[in-house]
């Protein structure tokens, strides 16, 4: 919302945050060092945190920089400051290398700086060596503000009364190559981009049987090479923290024929810019390329994706990751003391966390001297547990081993699509055949879902039968939604006809009640008493249990996506509020983190009750809006949010009451959330 003064449309002050008080407070945001995709979305979180709890928020322009500079470079941010800014990458306060503040000299200035606008809470929004900066700043504040007394630039009150800094740090970095968090500002944006270029590179391969060596940022951490290799199903990928073995030219030279030989028509090598080999000697992407056109013969392209990677719209989830960081940061300043040390907020799971900075910058420093030391195994840990997760699903998914090899289990696994399509669907069902293909199990694919079930379409997969299916939308298995009640003998009958031993079922909400139907048939056919589990799939993300579903971050995205094209149009034409509607049932997730990611000045879900006073509020909301420099509205609604209060009522009242100062546009997304490729 855009007024000059934060709104509260519904309820009062959040309890959570009644012990804050920002009164009397300033908070001091700034960006430093590579930019990342997602840093406004958390310089618009501390604005407007720090403005809704009352403290006063100024940007710091160009980094640290700005800060050593001072003047002009230090301003008071408005609410309206970062409206029309979530969408925008990079920086819009700006990001500059500072040597001055590597130096005493520049750090006493910068001091002086701060302390001139009152400014005692830091926020920083960067990579390591930012973070580590400011700590440093930290550390020596009080001395800096007694050399400045002493040069008779401050006086001894100001010292007194600006006593100490507090410093929270946030880490924008499309590397994700700081320890302490899951994801890192940025990086799934990158991934994104990545993503995007190998989905129209893959198409050009396909149609000349092209090799492609693909290079991508990260010059110390492998994860964007190891995540896009997994998300595209890769024939090999070099990282700096787990460089082949001995002998890798021609184990990856088999590989790449092996596959041509199973009929793929194209092969996709991913590199990390930083990729070494164990005696921690570069392999670059010209000496693979030179190495398949020599050893293969194949026809070898290379493409470096260098700083299209750092650009672009941020997705939906680094907004909102962003945002969330954003808010949590500004609580941690305010709720510090002086013996309080710097902290990083960090993603864990789900949960916006704070950790100690000092502990964070020191794992983020031993993975390299692992690397360095060529400890790659102690490295790869140090990365995390979903860095090493992921490589170890990666090497299961790449690499089949020969049938001779593999140990059969004699044990027959079906699996299934439930419920409406859901982008990663195929990409799932790829990943289950090949892990129980590995492990020596006999997959079979059940078509069309329990209805194809109960109609015996089972067919037996193989490991090269689902290549090529993690870039692929919708279901290419069949799914439908039909309850498994009304077939349970049916069912039974085809469990005991293909001897099937387990039962893996992916898909929605759907999927979770034909589950539970099962497992209560069980008592009358034995044939139900086998092992079954259920992938959550769907774009509604309404499956118990789950923080998320298959499906539903790509949702999102097309959501926000659209919603960043209707405020273009919205802004082109002024006074003009759009009413959009989302899928999700009655969920809703999709129209909350909608309205967050987009920037929305509501949202309307069924876990909120809400009533014709709200609709009147946000009408009046919206008309002082009408005031202000930005003259535009977007209202997102749950479709099944209210049985009344429907989109087309939304609309009317607020064409009517409107009348005059905006008028209203409606759009109802429908299916467009569900087809797109994941």
């Amino acid at each position: 919302m855009a007024s000059n003064v934060p709104p509260t449309p519904r309820g009062s002050f959040p309890r959570y945050l009644e012990h804050l008080s920002g009164s009397g407070k300033a908070i001091g945001v700034l960006t430093s060092g590579g930019d990342a995709q997602g840093m406004n979305a958390a310089v618009r979180a501390v604005v407007r945190m720090g403005i809704y709890v009352g403290a006063k928020v100024y940007f710091i322009y160009e980094g640290y920089q700005g800060m050593v500079d001072g003047g002009s470079n230090i301003v008071e941010a408005k609410w309206e400051s970062v409206s029309s800014i979530l969408q925008v990458g990079g920086t819009i306060i700006g990001s500059a290398r500072c040597k001055a503040f590597h130096t005493r000299e520049g750090r006493l200035q910068a001091a002086g700086n701060l302390v001139q606008w009152g400014i005692t809470n830091l926020c920083v929004i960067g990579g390591d060596g930012s973070l580590t900066g400011a700590n440093i700043f930290r550390k020596e504040w009080s001395e800096l503000l007694e050399e400045l007394a002493k040069n008779g630039k401050i006086s001894e009150e100001a010292v007194t009364k600006y006593s100490y800094l507090n410093v929270v740090g946030m880490v924008g970095s499309i590397d994700n190559d700081f320890c302490g968090t899951d994801m890192t500002i940025g990086t799934d944006s990158a991934l994104h981009r990545i993503m995007e270029v190998i989905d129209a590179i893959m198409t050009t391969a396909q149609s000349h049987q092209r090799t492609f060596v693909l290079e991508v940022m990260g010059r110390h951490c492998g994860y964007l090479a190891l995540v896009s290799a997994l998300a595209c199903g890769a024939d090999w990928v070099f990282l700096p923290e787990s460089p082949p073995e001995e002998g890798w030219e021609e184990n990856m030279c088999v590989k790449l024929s092996e596959n041509r030989a199973r009929k793929k028509r194209l092969n996709i090598i991913i590199v990390a810019e930083g990729a070494i080999d164990t005696q921690n000697q570069p392999i670059s992407s010209e000496k693979i390329k030179d190495l398949v056109v020599k050893q293969l013969g194949f026809d070898t392209r290379v493409t470096i994706l260098g700083h299209v990677q750092r650009g672009g719209t941020p997705s939906a989830f680094d907004r909102i990751l962003a945002s969330r960081m954003g808010v949590e940061a500004v609580v941690a300043l305010l709720e510090a003391t002086p013996e309080t040390p710097a902290c990083v907020v960090s993603l864990s799971g789900n949960q916006a966390v704070r950790l100690p900075l000092v502990e964070c910058v020191q794992m983020t420093q031993d993975v390299q001297k692992a690397m360095d030391e060529r400890r790659f195994k102690d490295a790869v840990r140090l990365r995390g547990r979903s860095f090493e997760g992921n490589l170890n699903i990666y090497k299961r998914l790449a690499i089949k081993l020969p049938d001779d090899q593999i140990t059969k289990s004699n044990c027959n696994v079906a699996v299934i699509n439930v419920g409406a399509p859901a982008a990663g669907m195929n990409a799932a069902v790829r990943s289950a055949v090949r892990v129980g293909i590995a492990d020596g199990h006999k997959m079979l694919a059940i078509y069309d879902g329990f209805d194809g079930f109960a109609k015996g379409q089972i067919k037996e997969i193989g490991w090269s039968d689902v290549g090529g299916w993690t870039g692929q939308g919708g279901s290419i298995l069949g799914t439908k939604r039909a309850l498994p009640g009304k077939f349970l003998e049916e069912i039974a009958e085809q469990i005991r006809a293909h001897s099937i031993n387990a039962l893996l079922i992916i898909g929605g909400f759907e999927a979770y009640l034909g589950l539970l139907e099962l497992s209560a048939a069980r008592e009358k056919y034995e044939e139900l008493c086998i092992p079954m589990v259920m992938v959550p799939a769907t774009v509604s993300n309404n499956v118990p249990g789950s923080d998320f579903s298959i499906g539903s971050d790509t949702a999102l995205n097309t959501i926000t996506d659209t919603c960043d094209r209707i405020k273009q149009s919205a802004s082109g034409t002024k006074r003009r509020v759009f009413i959009i509607e989302t899928m999700g049932g009655y969920c809703g997730y999709l129209a909350n983190m909608g309205g967050l990611a987009a920037g929305a000045d509501a949202a309307y879900i069924f876990e909120e009750p809400f009533d014709i006073r709200d609709l009147q509020s946000n009408v009046e909301h919206l008309t002082e809006k009408m005031k202000t420099s930005i003259q535009r509205g977007l209202v997102l609604r749950n479709e099944s949010c209210s049985e009344n209060y429907t989109t087309d009522f939304i609309y009317q009242l607020y064409s009517e009451e409107g009348k005059g100062v905006f008028d209203c546009r409606k759009n109802v997304l429908g299916h467009m959330q569900q087809f797109k490729k994941p």
